[in-house]
Order: structure tokens, then sequence, then C-alpha cells
């Protein structure tokens, strides 16, 4: 009987940013023992490479050096040998995102796909990983956080964690530091709340009983009556920083990255756009628990970490996680209906300012993730759609056209739960349905039993077409208009800017707009506007004193080159609309209230 695949972690140079790992495979395969590294990491859709950052490795057996054979950029074999076979590597960690890892002398963080080699062939067996405190005086106070399970080491404590497979190990970051913690009970389940990173005045308990809110009604729009939650104990992680924004999904965590001005502070009571934006971040991650980590598309099921897995459903998977997170901010009463009108709103000028939507449907968006949305370029706006931001306001369009056309019976809410009946419950189980992945056939399929309705031509008109979405007509018998805002035209150049010093850089122009039709492209730094001096500061005053129609003259630099060029100015095209809650006729008010909880 073959044993556990065990591995050790230590923090072993934190200023070189080295992570050293041993891997012990007891039984060895005797044609020479393959090993691999993933080359993504589930949730985050472009080939990453993580075998770049190790930087030695070694192999032994029964205390004699083991040839290793690199067969390619993240693959190794073995000499054949009996074992025990020990590999040992380092890992150079200093990529401060949630994808990967990151250690210095504040503090570690590690995926196992970026730390922890799969021994190939022997992935089903319990790996066990033993998590080594740093030998540092200054790391003696450090805790570790994580919701792999633990087998000899205590709650929040250095030592022997274990997952019941390689696939389950990889799905349990790790943050190990001095951090803020706080825990929650939602419907029976611990929840540990782990900021890491210097945030004065913190209030932990306003962010205990804010977070209990939103994961308690989000398991109740999966188990209405038994308000199961489909894990034992969950662990948000958050690195608190200057500047960032970032999250990523696991099956029992997430990772996130945010402002540390974006957490609230004690005393403070009001709602800041920061600590809304944090929270929608927390609803997002927190409810891809389902959507994703247990309702998978089909090739998810398993993944292939080694190359790209296409998949045309990333609209629902990330698009319908996205209509959900603010939505569930709603229902769980931290925010009103005006403030989720006003987040929508946003939304939908986001998705109308690209032409791109026109160019690329998300069911398309979906498929060149890999290609396409992971690595965006200056002409991204023009060329693409995002599957989030459109995948969100396709099931908003599919939600209030179940609701509207059921009167209220039926909704997007019942197709996700029937969608986690049949593929999410038990997935991580041992019946007949477990590891069963969707196809597009099956979500269509699905639509159909669930709301009684003939929605195959209105998804393939939405997911796989490229018209903006009838919202209008959809919002109107909720009683909510949605309204064109341009009213005070101003001239704009079309373009996007950024701040380069105090150059003024174009950073996307517009298909169509001032600036395209000039001859300006990306890149390009702005100098002077018929004779006048541009800086980053003053390009809207300067437009403000011209008039619509007006013909200037625009000089600028492209690389270390004067030009100039003739624009004549036209109407800011900027998307407006905005959304209007009218006064509710009872059928309105029953269907806004079915949608909104409220």
């Amino acid at each position: 009987m073959k044993k556990n695949i065990c591995y050790t972690i230590t923090a072993h140079d934190l200023a070189a940013h080295l992570f050293e790992v041993t891997l012990t495979v007891a039984a060895p395969d005797a044609a020479g023992q393959v090993f691999s590294l993933p080359a993504w990491i589930p949730g985050s859709y472009m080939i990453r490479e993580f075998a770049r950052n190790i930087v030695h490795i070694r192999a032994e057996a029964q205390g004699e050096a083991v040839a290793l054979k690199k067969i390619d950029k993240h693959t190794w074999q073995a000499a054949p040998c009996q074992g025990p076979l020990t590999l040992r590597y380092e890992v150079y960690a200093w990529d401060l995102s949630v994808r990967a890892a990151h250690l210095d002398q504040t503090h570690g963080f590690f995926n196992g796909t970026s730390v922890f080699l799969r021994a190939d062939g022997q992935e089903d067996l319990p790996h066990v990983v033993d998590i080594r405190r740093p030998d540092e005086e200054a790391c003696r106070s450090w805790r570790v956080a994580t919701a792999l399970p633990e087998l000899k080491a205590k709650r929040y404590g250095f030592g022997t964690y274990v997952a019941a497979d390689y696939d389950e190990l990889i799905d349990h970051p790790v943050e190990m530091g001095n951090f803020a913690l706080a825990t929650f009970t939602a419907h029976g389940v611990p929840h540990d709340i782990v900021i890491t990173g210097r945030v004065p005045n913190l209030d932990m308990p306003r962010l205990a009983a804010d977070l209990k809110k939103v994961c308690e009604a989000q398991i109740a729009l999966f188990e209405p009556k038994s308000r199961h939650a489909p894990m034992r104990r969950y662990v948000f992680m958050t690195l608190a920083v200057g500047d960032g924004y970032g999250g990523l999904e696991h099956r029992a965590s997430t990772a996130l990255i945010c402002s540390r001005n974006d957490l609230p502070v004690i005393g403070k009571k009001e709602m800041s756009d920061g600590y809304r934006t944090y929270l929608g971040l927390c609803s997002h991650e927190y409810f891809h628990t389902w959507n994703v980590k247990r309702i998978k598309p089909e090739v998810f099921a398993p993944y292939d970490l080694r190359v790209e897995s296409y998949t045309t459903l990333l609209w629902l998977f990330e698009g319908f996680t996205s209509y959900y997170d603010d939505l569930m901010l709603v229902r769980a009463g931290l925010i009103d209906e005006k403030e989720y009108f006003r987040l929508l709103t946003k939304t939908i000028n986001g998705v109308l300012r690209g032409s791109g939507r026109s160019r690329q449907s998300v069911a398309e968006s979906s498929f060149d993730a890999w290609v396409k949305y992971y690595r965006q370029d200056e002409n991204a706006p023009n060329a693409i759609v995002s599957y989030y931001t459109k995948g969100s306001l396709v099931g908003l369009a599919l939600d209030l056209t179940i609701r509207s056309q059921t009167k209220g019976k039926k909704s997007l809410d019942d197709v996700m739960r029937a969608l986690w009946q049949r593929y999410g419950c038990d997935f991580y189980g041992n019946g007949e349905e477990a590891g069963r992945g969707v196809t597009e056939a099956g979500v269509e399929a699905i639509f159909d039993e669930v709301t009684g309705l003939s929605m195959k031509r209105t998804l393939r008109r939405f997911v796989h077409g490229t018209e903006d979405l009838p919202l209008v007509k959809l919002l109107a018998p909720f009683g909510i208009a949605l309204a064109d805002g341009h009213k005070d035209a101003k001239p704009a150049l079309g373009a996007r800017v950024t701040k380069d010093g105090n150059d003024c850089k174009l950073a996307n122009v517009y298909a169509g707009g001032v600036a395209h039709r000039a001859g300006l492209s990306a890149g390009d730094v702005l100098v002077a506007i018929d004779g006048l001096r541009v800086t980053a500061g003053n390009l809207d005053a300067l437009l403000g004193r011209l008039r619509i129609g007006d013909t200037v003259t625009i000089h600028a630099f492209r690389r270390d080159e004067l030009f100039s060029v003739e624009a004549t100015l036209a109407a800011d095209d900027a998307p407006q609309a905005s959304l209007t809650a009218e006064t509710k006729p009872a059928a309105a008010a029953r269907l806004r209230t079915g949608w909104l909880g409220r």
C-alpha cells in the first residue's frame, strides 16, 4: 500500500524571497518518477509558467543523489530508484498578487500551484504538508492562516496539514505572519477574517458583522431550506496595501488584496465607496464557493493545469457571479436600493463605453480569455467585451426576463439552485454525480426546465450575440426607467488619458472618436492644444473653454518625435445612462421586492 505524499515548506531566506520545499514520494514510479508544476491557477485564465520561479532543484534516495532530467518547461523525471525519493528545491516568491507566492520580512503567502510539485500518477493519494516556522527571531510571533485541514498542527499554528489529494492541496492558499483575526459563524459554519498589513483603527467587529450577513444571504440562496454551507470552515485572507485590488477564489477560502483605506475604521459608521467595493469583492469571491469551485464547466472537471482549458461559459461563472456580488449586498441589507442602482448604472455605462461589445460576444470573450481578456492592450476597448461586466448584465437581463414572464414565480435564483443541486452539491463527494461539470447545452436545458419557459433563443441572443441588451424594456415592468443622460454635451477627445509624471499620455483611443479621426494613437503624449500647454491636470479645463465643432491644432510626441494634427472637437460620447426608480404600481412593487429582497 502506497503511503502519503509528503511536503515540507520553510520560509528559507526572507530577504532573498525564497521558500525551501522538500517533496518525498515513498514508492516512486519504477520507470522513473515524473514531477510537474501547474502552468496556471484556477480562476485566473492565463498561462503563468510558475515553474520559472524554481531556482534550484535536486533529488536523492537512500542518501544517494538521483539524476533529474528536465522534460519540458515545468516537468522533471527522476532516474529509476528505490524509494523513498526526495526532491529538494527553492522557489523564488516575489509576486505581490493573489495568484502566486510572496515572501519577505513582513509575511509569507503562497498558493500550492506555485510551490508544490505534483508527483504524476500519485495525485489521488493523501498529501501531507509540514509548514515550518522561519528561523528568524522576528518570526517568533508569526501565525498560519489556511483552510487546509490540520493534521498535527493547531489552528493558526505551524505544523502538519493534510489534503485528500493533490487537487485539494493546491486549492488552499496559506498566509503566514502577524495578522488581525476575527471569527464569526454563518449558519453554523465558522468563518475567519485574516487581515495582514498595517491598518490603523481597523474595525474588525463591524467587518465580521457585515460579512456574516453576506455569507448567510448566499448560503440561504443556494440552500433556502437546510441553510447548509458546502464547506466545514471558510477563511477570508486579505493583504492590505497602500493601493491594490484583487481576489481569487478557492473551495474554502479566498485570497484578497485591497487598499488599507478601503477597510472600515473604528468610530466611522458610514459606508464609504472603498468599503462597499471591498465588501463587493468579498461577496464575489464567496459566491464562487458554489459557482465555479463546485458548479464547474465540463472542461474544468477535472482541471488540466498544464495547458489552456477553453470554455465558452465564463459569462456564467464570472459574469453571473459579478451580477450577484452587489445584489447580495442589497439582500443582506448593507446597501439600499438607490446605491444598488448607482452601482448598476456604473456597470451599464462601462459596458457601453467600449465598441468592442459590438465585435465580440460574451461566449467568444470567455473562450478567448487566455489570449485577449488576460492580455489586454491599448486597443482592448475597441476589440473585446468583458465576460465579467457584460456577463453580469446578461445575468441581470435573464433574471428580469424570467421574473417578468413568470410573474415573479421563478427567477435566476431558481436556475442557480438547480445548477447547484445537479452539478455542484456533490462535486467533491463519492456519488454518481461527483466530479461532473456542465456543458452549454446542459445550461440551456436547465433554464428551460426550471423556468417553464422556452429560453434557448433568448440565451443564444444574449450570450452569442453582440447587440446591446434590451435593458430599457426589461426594467420597465419593475418600475425602473433607464435613460440616456446626455444633456450637457461637452467637447472631448474620445480617448482615455493617464498621468505620466506631469505629462498627459493617451492610454486608449476609442474607435471613431476625435483622437482616432485626427490620427492620434495610444502612447502619444499631448503637448499643446492651440498653442496652450497640456498637462496631466489641465486637459479638462482646456477643453472646457472650447466648443463642439471647433477645429484645434494638437501638438504631441510619438516616441521622441514631435508632430501636430488638426482635430474637430465633438461631443463627449461617453455613456451616461441613469436608472430612475419610478412610483411602483402593485405588480411592479412585487417584482422589485422579489428581485431585490427588500
